[in-house]
């Protein structure tokens, strides 16, 4: 198969602007005007100082030369003011949508790739990288391109006026020009540092804030803000070192390049003094040579953004040209039968292979148990059936169809993910259940908080179903946002369910009901449990026993009591556990 190319710096640029192709091109037409305004003054400034030296007292042509500048002055601004709000109008847009096509494409991406950023990381890119194209695209497209034209024509004029007073006009450029590159040696290694050091600052942040709980109660405070203390330090380090390495070049460059007239004085007086070079002339060249720098240094300001921005690309790219799991566009031959079946399927993360040629079969309208020891397999069967991920080899097919064939949002459509760690967005109770189905009523939202065993906890909230649970669910209990989750997994009604521990945190008796509840949420339905207290699912119509990724075996719990060994080991290590628990109650 051919290798796809990757697409350059540039492609990426052009493609962002591309998205806003006519305000960028207004853009730089109005800044290309402007640039025109920006040099007529030195031609009118020269007309008027060469009538005074041949004694041209004509007072009225003074004043409209003088008001000529004037309109052209406001010209010149009226042109840059509508050249950067088109330029940052098509930006926002375009930042907007890069934002836009992120968040989709974290949505189209395995898990283990959206995971391998980072949170910190991902926020980085997302906000930070993407904000840091903004200078490129509304700045540099229209600004830079004025500039060139500015100096480029000023070059051109001075050519016409006098080749040799051009060339010595631009002597002190090249010698400026050698400091600034001097003072860009060693670019790439230095931002990187600084790169690697924001991401290590942020991911470091994010622990430190997100394990804070951990923290606190192992007495770990001191080493963590350490940790978090160190990589402030070098987040800090990387930008003063690179300064202090370029700030000697930097003040050279700056001040050798505007210093045309140590040349254009000299040279010229010595010119007008031989004849060779008319007073007008000398005048004329005097004054653009002093106004040709400025626009190279507006150039230059952005040589900083240009080399930054690989780097940048780079990190914003990562995620826009990372690998997609194989999904299309749209699904052809939707299904009618939810029976969920594992061919051959072999999968693993990185190098460490999970999965060996699994097969097995969960039928719609029964409930399915996956049990085995930790590490197993049994939460990677479940992510592969959720199509967090895609399988290597092998295939998940839903009613004998292969999930790949259908499109990744009519998929989700079809599966409800309960797992032991969930999320609740920082939002009310009421909204958090909502989530499993945005058109469900108040009414239905609350009659499955009542299902789940909700309903009493809720109401003993201040606020009750508005009760804002806080960032990750934090007000709440583990019990309290499992019951959530659960509640919202019921609302969606999806055909395909999957428990993942989803009981872990759970109370006995809201265990129960939680149980009944769920009894009643699959009839007709697909149901996959993963459970390690097994006698949740003694009644389950098949349960499969995972180890070492392989399936040892499958059948109700009374077969594999009398077939299966592991299965006998595991529910003799529950029982034992059990009666542990139950004894230290009563102990107690």
């Amino acid at each position: 198969m051919r290798k796809e190319k990757k697409k350059s710096t540039f492609a990426w640029v052009m493609e962002f602007a591309g998205q806003k192709r006519s305000k960028y091109v207004l853009s730089v037409i109005l800044a290309i005007f402007g640039s025109v305004c920006q040099m007529l003054p030195f031609i009118v400034v020269a007309n008027i100082i060469q009538k005074l030296l041949m004694g041209n007292r004509d007072l009225q042509g003074y004043l409209f030369q003088c008001l000529l500048l004037a309109g052209i002055w406001l010209l010149r601004e009226l042109f840059h003011g509508a050249s950067t709000a088109c330029s940052h109008v098509a930006t926002f847009a375009v930042l907007g949508n890069i934002r836009k096509q992120g968040m989709l494409k974290l949505e189209r991406m395995p898990l283990g790739a959206v995971q391998n950023f980072g949170s910190g990381n991902l926020k980085n890119i997302l906000v930070e990288r993407i904000d840091s194209i903004e200078t490129t695209l509304a700045h540099m497209i229209p600004e830079m391109t004025g500039n060139l034209c500015t100096v480029l024509a000023t070059v051109v004029y001075l050519f016409v006026i006098d080749w040799r007073m051009a060339i010595v006009s631009l002597i002190t450029f090249p010698i400026g020009m050698i400091c600034f590159m001097c003072m860009m040696i060693g670019y790439e290694e230095n931002y990187g540092r600084t790169v690697r050091a924001t991401k290590n600052l942020n991911d470091t942040a994010v622990e430190y804030i997100g394990g804070i709980e951990v923290i606190k109660v192992f007495g770990k405070s001191k080493s963590s803000y350490e940790k978090f203390v160190a990589a402030a330090k070098e987040g800090a380090a990387s930008y003063v070192d690179w300064m202090r390495k370029s700030n000697i070049y930097f003040v050279f460059s700056m001040n050798i390049m505007p210093a045309t007239l140590l040349t254009v004085l000299p040279v010229g007086g010595i010119l007008v003094r031989n004849g060779s070079l008319a007073v007008a002339d000398f005048i004329l060249v005097t004054i653009l040579a002093m106004g040709l720098i400025t626009p190279i240094i507006g150039c230059m300001v952005f040589s900083d953004d240009i080399a930054k921005m690989n780097t940048v690309i780079g990190e914003v790219t990562s995620i826009l040209d990372a690998k997609e799991m194989e999904r299309p566009e749209q699904s052809q031959n939707l299904t009618s039968d939810y029976t969920v079946q594992l061919k051959n399927v072999s999968f693993g993360y990185e190098e460490k292979e999970v999965l060996n040629k699994v097969n097995v079969t969960f039928k719609q309208g029964k409930v399915n148990a996956l049990v085995g020891p930790s590490g197993s397999g049994k939460s990677t069967i479940a992510k592969l059936i959720a199509s967090f991920w895609d399988v290597k080899d092998g295939k998940v097919c839903i009613g004998g169809k292969d999930i790949r064939q259908m499109s990744v949002h009519q998929y989700y459509g079809l599966v409800a993910y309960v797992s032991q760690e969930n999320f609740l967005f920082d939002d009310t109770i009421r909204e958090n259940i909502r989530m499993g189905n945005l058109s469900a009523t108040d009414e239905e939202v609350e009659k499955a908080a009542k299902d789940c065993g909700c309903w009493d906890f809720i109401m003993n909230l201040e606020n009750g179903f508005d009760t804002v649970v806080g960032s990750g669910g934090g007000h709440l209990s583990g019990g309290e946002k499992q019951r959530i989750c659960i509640a919202r997994a019921m609302l969606k009604d999806a055909p395909i369910v999957i428990l993942d521990e989803a009981t872990a945190y759970t109370d006995p008796e809201n265990e129960g009901i939680i149980q009944a509840s769920v009894a009643k949420l699959v009839k007709g339905k697909t149901l996959i449990v993963i459970a390690h207290r097994l006698s949740t699912i003694m009644d389950a119509d098949q349960i499969v026993v995972v180890n070492k990724g392989r399936i040892e075996a499958s059948g109700t719990h009374e077969a594999l009591m009398e077939n299966c060994d592991l299965y006998n080991d595991l529910w003799k290590a529950h029982i034992c556990a059990k009666d542990h628990l139950n004894g230290g109650g009563q102990n107690g």
